[in-house]
């Protein structure tokens, strides 16, 4: 593992600014990093973390949207992605992508899983099956 991450700052769907190093302290965190375009995200990558919620209530995952040139999120566009219309965890707004830069992420969807001491556990990049395996050994290591 890394050192700890210092902060990670986002805006909530409603325009403020936080920091989910804070606002996570202590929790076993699991980032998507994804992109509303990206059809790997929306399609396997969100329901996929939607499990590991379900699936590891120890944990806390969380939807960071990486904002690009004309690819921006809104709340209004991350909720139009659920069909329930309901986000089912919390999503952040990534302005200018620098939560994707910050973690050098190759593409959509980066998932980045933090230990509870707020260190990068893995750092594992896509949405198909052996990312998958990927992430659920790294989750499985850590949670258990």
């Amino acid at each position: 593992m890394t050192n700890s991450i210092p902060s990670i700052v986002v805006l909530d769907l409603e325009g403020q600014t936080l920091d989910l190093m804070a606002l996570y302290k202590n929790k076993v965190l699991l980032l998507i990093i994804y992109n509303n375009d990206c059809l790997g995200c929306t399609g396997r990558a969100i329901p996929l973390a939607y499990q590991f919620q379900k699936d590891y209530p120890s944990i806390q995952v969380a939807g960071i949207h990486a904002d690009f040139p004309n690819r921006e999120g809104t709340k209004a566009s991350i909720k139009n992605i659920f069909t329930s219309g309901e986000i089912p965890f919390p999503i952040y707004i990534d302005k200018n992508h620098s939560v994707f830069d910050q973690f050098k992420s190759e593409g959509t969807p980066q998932w980045v899983l933090l230990s509870e001491k707020g260190a990068v556990f893995r750092s594992i990049f896509g949405s198909q099956d052996n990312a998958q395996n990927r992430l659920f050994y790294a989750l499985e290591s850590l949670v258990n």
